[in-house]
C-alpha cells in the first residue's frame, strides 16, 4: 500500500470535492496520435485522429515526438490535448517536453528507444479521483532487455496540471509502484463500482498471476493478488476490459500458445471469476490484440492473417467463434508491409479501428461491432492515414464508466452530478447552429445504445440513426433537405432530450 501519510506521493495539496463524473470526464479520450516526427517531411510525419464531430477527423499533425507502440494521451473536458507520452519523456500541450516530463522509465531499454517504446499498453493515464488538475501516468519498459522483453519495474508518475502557467508539470516522477518479474505492457484499468476510484492491473511473467492496484482519492493501494487463468509467458498482446467493465480479455497466441483468456469481474472487490480459455491456432507475430464492441457482448480477436468475433453472452463461448475477415493481400505502400491484423481499440465513434502490425499508412475498421458475423461490417485498410505510423494506438480506459447502481459499493452520492443531469432529461446541444444541414450534436455519455431522430416543422422524420455506447458526439447530414427548422430528438429508453436546429 502507497499511503498519502507515510510515502512521498502524498498530495497533500488536493483538495477533496466531488465533481460531476460525466461533466468531468467529457473529451478526455477524444484524441489519437500516431506517427513519426516530422523532420524528415512526408511521408512521414505525425497523424492526429480526433472525434470531437462524431466522426473520425484524420489530419496532419507535424509534432517533435515519435510513437512506436507506446501511447498515452489526456484532453481536457473542453477536449483540449493536455499531454501526451510515448513511454520515453512526456509532451505537453506546446509540443515541447513537459517540466520534468523527461527520464520516465529508467533503464537501457527506454535508452535505447529515444523514438518511442515497442511496448504496447506501456502507458496509461488516470486522473487522481476528485480532482480536475491532477493525473496519475503509470508506466513501465522492458528491464530485461535485450535478453528478453519482461520488466521489473512498475511506475506511476503525478503530474498537476496547475504547474507552469497551466502547461502542467511531473511533481513526483518513477515512483515504484512494484519490484517483481513483469509481462511487459498491458496495463489496464477499470472504474471501481462506486464510481470514483480505479482498478489499475498488470500480470507477472511465467505465472497466472495479476496484479492489481486501487486508486483512492489519497493513496494508491495494493499490490493485491490473484491466480486465475493461463500461465503467460512473456508476451507483447493485449489485454482489455469491456466498456461495462463486467469483463476482461487477455491475448497472445505465439511460441508458447497462451491463447485467449476471458473472465467475469467485480468491479467492488476486483476479483476475476468464472475463466473462460479459447485455444486459438498460433500465429507468429509480435502484435496480436483484441477488444471489446462498445455494447460488450462481443469480442473481437485479431492474430495477423485472420481476425474472429466471440458471443460473450453464448454458453460455450469458444464454440460461438466466427471469422469476420480473412487477409486480403493488401499492402501499403507495398511488399513487405502488409496490412495485416494487430491492435485494436474502440473508438468514441463506436466503432473499432484495427492497425496492421507494419509501418504503413493504412488501418482497418469494424463500422458496426455490435453486429453479429459479417455483419459487423470489417473494412481492410479503410482508413487512409497521410502519413505512415507504426501500431500505434492511445492506451485509453473507459473514462466514462460511472457507479454500479445498487451494488454494495454504491456508497458515493454525487448530488453535484444528479443536480447538472437530473434522470431523464437529457442536455443536447448543436455544436453549430444555424448551419448548412451538416453539424454536429453533443450530449451526455449513456452506456447503452441510444436512437436519433431528425424532424421537420411538419412532423416528418428526415433523419434517423443508432447513437453509440459511450458516445458524446453524433453528426448529421441533412444537407439533401430543404433550409428551415429542424427538431433532433435523442432517447435513450425513457431518458429523452431534443433540440432545435436552423438550416439556412
Amino acid at each position: 500500500m502507497i499511503s498519502t501519510k507515510k510515502k512521498s506521493l502524498v498530495l497533500l495539496f488536493i483538495v477533496a470535492r466531488f465533481i460531476p463524473l460525466i461533466a468531468q470526464n467529457q473529451g478526455l479520450s477524444n484524441q489519437w496520435l500516431m506517427g513519426y516526427s516530422n523532420w524528415a517531411g512526408l511521408p512521414f510525419g505525425n497523424t492526429n485522429i480526433n472525434f470531437y464531430t462524431g466522426n473520425a477527423n484524420i489530419a496532419l499533425n507535424n509534432i517533435p515526438m515519435d510513437f512506436n507502440n507506446t501511447h498515452a494521451n489526456i484532453s481536457d473536458t473542453a477536449g483540449n490535448l493536455l499531454f501526451y507520452t510515448n513511454g520515453y519523456y512526456i509532451a505537453d500541450a506546446s509540443n515541447d517536453t513537459m517540466m520534468n516530463g523527461s527520464g520516465i522509465n529508467p533503464c537501457s531499454y527506454t535508452s535505447s528507444h529515444s523514438d518511442g517504446l515497442l511496448i504496447p499498453q506501456a502507458c496509461l493515464i488516470i486522473p487522481v479521483p476528485n480532482t480536475n488538475h491532477l493525473f496519475y501516468l503509470f508506466h513501465m519498459t522492458a528491464d530485461g532487455y535485450p535478453t528478453n522483453l519482461f520488466t521489473y519495474n512498475f511506475y506511476v508518475t503525478t503530474i498537476d496540471m496547475n504547474l507552469n502557467s497551466g502547461m502542467g508539470g511531473v511533481v513526483f516522477k518513477n515512483q515504484l509502484l512494484l519490484n517483481d518479474s513483469i509481462n511487459s505492457g498491458k496495463i489496464t484499468a477499470c472504474r471501481h463500482a462506486n464510481g470514483r476510484d480505479w482498478w489499475v492491473l498488470c500480470h507477472r511473467v511465467n505465472t497466472d498471476v495479476y496484479f492489481k492496484f486501487l486508486v483512492t482519492p489519497d493513496s494508491i493501494m495494493g499490490p493485491y493478488l490473484q491466480s486465475i487463468g493461463s500461465i503467460r509467458h512473456g508476451d507483447v498482446g493485449q489485454a482489455k476490459f469491456s466498456p461495462d467493465g463486467t469483463k476482461f480479455a487477455y491475448y497472445y497466441n505465439w511460441i508458447n500458445n497462451d491463447g485467449l483468456d476471458i473472465f467475469d469481474f467485480d468491479r467492488c472487490n476486483g476479483m476475476f471469476f468464472n475463466p473462460v480459455h479459447v485455444n486459438i491456432s498460433p500465429s507468429p507475430g509480435f502484435n496480436l490484440g483484441c477488444e471489446f464492441s462498445s455494447n460488450s457482448k462481443l469480442l473481437y480477436v485479431f492474430n495477423i492473417d485472420s481476425s474472429f468475433q466471440y458471443d460473450l453472452k453464448s454458453t460455450n463461448i469458444g464454440s460461438s467463434q466466427k471469422t469476420v475477415a480473412v487477409w486480403d493481400s493488401f499492402y501499403s505502400p507495398t511488399p513487405p508491409f502488409a496490412t495485416a491484423f494487430s491492435q485494436a481499440l474502440l473508438a468514441p465513434d463506436g466503432k473499432i479501428y484495427v492497425t496492421t502490425g507494419n509501418g504503413t499508412s493504412h488501418m482497418h475498421v469494424i463500422n458496426h461491432p455490435n453486429s453479429i458475423g459479417i455483419l459487423c461490417d470489417f473494412v481492410q485498410h479503410g482508413v487512409l492515414l497521410p502519413a505512415f505510423y507504426y501500431n500505434t494506438l492511445p492506451n485509453h480506459p473507459n473514462y466514462f464508466l460511472g457507479r454500479e447502481i445498487g451494488s454494495l459499493c454504491d456508497t458515493i452520492t454525487n448530488w453535484f452530478a444528479l443536480a447538472e443531469h437530473p434522470p431523464n432529461k437529457e442536455q443536447i446541444k448543436v455544436l453549430s447552429n444555424p448551419n448548412n444541414g451538416y453539424f454536429s450534436l453533443w450530449f451526455n455519455v449513456h452506456e447503452k445504445q441510444g436512437l436519433l431522430q431528425v424532424y421537420d416543422v411538419n412532423g416528418n422524420l428526415v433523419f434517423k440513426d443508432e447513437v453509440a455506447q459511450w458516445s458524446q458526439y453524433k453528426q448529421v447530414d441533412i444537407t439533401k433537405h430543404s433550409t428551415g427548422i429542424y427538431f433532433c430528438k435523442m432517447s435513450w429508453g425513457e431518458s429523452v432530450g431534443s433540440v432545435k436546429v436552423l438550416k439556412e
